[in-house]
């Protein structure tokens, strides 16, 4: 029998990519917002993102792995104890043009595929780079994630990786990528467009949808979400307001400002701080009884890890699940057809232990029990 020629992964990581999400900058563009969230005390998660969905292919032998030096790559192979060459290293900090330039050079050496960690940005810069001439698969580490390229997390990304490596048929699809304007992004308005398009491995379980923008249909019902909500907080506890329109009209029923894109504390029906990270958050409420109350990203179906980065690992753990609070309509909830909603929190080990079935709030006084697991497959 003739042996399988390897499969040829270029390896790439933006190694800023979501740096300023835990420290609610709502973004990571640009060389200020990044020494902004350096200075904030902001660590880079995306190289060990990538070390966690290259982790499965340990022991294949029919894998080659091409990478860009230090921490764009090498080191996320190096701590995956996987063998590597390396095709080229760019000064840091790195930028948009390392990443454009890089993607072109492991192309130019022999990539099959282009495994990438990173966000929106580093997929436009992809579309730059590479366009739809070499099929991508995105590791998610960014802030802002609305396009359709990437894999719902990285042990997702691991799956898909093995399956290829494998000699598994995975069909080859059109993804869309977006991006939005940070700028506009802080002041709580969503400005996503269509940038381009890459072509991703076709397995529907492991990569995220696109996102879903717009405002709710369901205005009526979202008012009785909200206030079911607002009706029910508990005195003397600390609330954690999370990003997104629905949560935006429980403010609203407490007549209070809201930080559409971000995080706001409330206790005993007063806004207490607003807009604040993770570390910021954990100080704030202490020992004392707190819940956070969040949404779904419509079309998506993400709890955690897709633009509200400042619920932390830490942050879920010292709420624990019971003081989570899920808001969704059915409708909403129906438009995901039947796949469960999905956390990406960066720890694997938590994401495991938040699988299984959630209390969702969908009315006044109406709950329903909905999955939620690491990955995509259809809830049937």
């Amino acid at each position: 029998m003739k042996e399988r020629q390897p499969l040829v992964i270029g390896v790439l990581v933006n190694p800023y990519a979501g740096i300023g999400g835990s420290v609610a900058l709502k973004g990571s563009d640009g060389e200020a917002t990044r020494d902004e969230a350096l200075r904030r005390g902001a660590t880079q998660q995306a190289p060990e993102r990538m070390s966690r969905a290259l982790s499965s292919l340990a022991g294949l032998s029919n894998v080659t792995l091409l990478t860009w030096g230090g921490l764009m790559g090498e080191q996320s192979c190096r701590d995956a104890g996987l063998a590597f060459d390396v095709v080229g290293e760019s000064s840091m900090p790195s930028g948009s043009s390392d990443t454009r330039q890089a993607a072109k050079d492991l192309k130019a050496a022999g990539a099959e595929l282009l495994l990438f960690a990173g966000g929106d940005g580093t997929a436009r810069d992809l579309v730059d780079a590479v366009g739809q001439s070499l099929p991508v698969l995105g590791v998610p580490a960014g802030c802002k994630m609305h396009s359709a390229v990437y894999a719902v997390n990285p042990e997702a990304a691991a799956s898909l990786l093995r399956e290829l490596a494998e000699g598994s048929l995975v069909a080859l699809q059109q993804a869309d990528v977006r991006d939005i304007d940070e700028e506009a992004f802080r002041q709580g308005v969503v400005k996503a467009r269509h940038y381009g398009e890459l072509q991703v491995p076709a397995e529907a379980r492991y990569l995220q949808q696109v996102k879903c923008g717009g405002r709710e249909v369901e205005d009526l019902v979202v008012t009785e979400v909200a206030a079911w909500i607002a009706d029910s907080m508990e005195a003397d506890t600390w609330y954690l307001m999370g990003s997104g329109s629905t949560v935006a009209v429980v403010m609203e029923q407490l007549g209070l400002d809201n930080t559409l894109l971000g995080v706001d504390a409330v206790y005993n029906g007063e806004l207490v701080a607003s807009d604040l990270g993770a570390e910021a958050l954990l100080a704030l409420i202490g020992d004392q009884p707190a819940k956070a109350v969040i949404t779904v990203i419509g079309g998506q179906g993400h709890l955690f890890g897709r633009g509200n980065q400042q619920f932390s690992p830490s942050l879920i753990r010292r709420l624990g699940k019971e003081n989570i609070q899920i808001l969704a309509t059915r409708t909403k909830l129906n438009t995901l057809d039947g796949r469960p909603l999905l956390v990406d929190s960066g720890d694997a080990e938590l994401d495991r232990e938040l699988c299984g079935l959630w209390p969702v709030t969908t009315g006044y006084e109406d709950q329903i029990l909905y999955r939620v697991a690491t990955d995509g497959a259809v809830n049937r």
